[in-house]
């Protein structure tokens, strides 16, 4: 479950329960919906999200870019054992309890595991056309391919 408020400081308070998920999606996206000029802080609690998977990492990404789109600052916070661990995993960070949670406020660890987040997703879709400089692996074709 995931719950938005607008504090009258201009922050907007996103708490997220349950399991960060694929599901999780529209909520996400409906967060930032009514910000006005207002606001300037965006604020995720994760420490009701005991679980999140590689598209619930997808969609908080997704709400950390439209916010700084915005013009928000953004933190995150609560981070829990396994949210952590999954980002760690993605990113390639070896070993238990890896600091990925203040990683996760540089730009450019945000989009290392938006990266490597979506490669897989976009490897498994075959609606996605493979794009120049994307190494196929051998004997892969795709029905987009010419002859197939």
């Amino acid at each position: 479950m995931i719950t938005t408020n607008i504090q009258r400081n201009g922050t907007v308070l996103v708490s997220i329960t349950g399991t960060l998920d694929e599901d999780a999606g529209p909520a996400l996206q409906r967060a930032l919906d009514n910000v006005t000029a207002d606001e300037r802080d965006l604020m995720v609690d994760l420490n009701g999200a005991a679980a999140m998977d590689s598209a619930g990492l997808l969609h908080l990404l997704a709400l950390h870019r439209r916010a700084e789109n915005l013009g928000l600052r953004v933190l995150v916070v609560g981070w829990q054992p396994q949210p952590q661990q999954l980002m760690a995993n993605v990113a390639g960070i070896r070993g238990r309890g890896s600091a990925t949670g203040e990683r996760y406020a540089v730009a450019g660890f945000r989009r290392l595991i938006e990266e490597r987040a979506q490669r897989p997703r976009d490897l498994s879709d075959p609606a996605i056309p493979w794009r120049p400089g994307v190494v196929r692996p051998s004997g892969c074709l795709l029905a987009s391919d010419p002859g197939v």
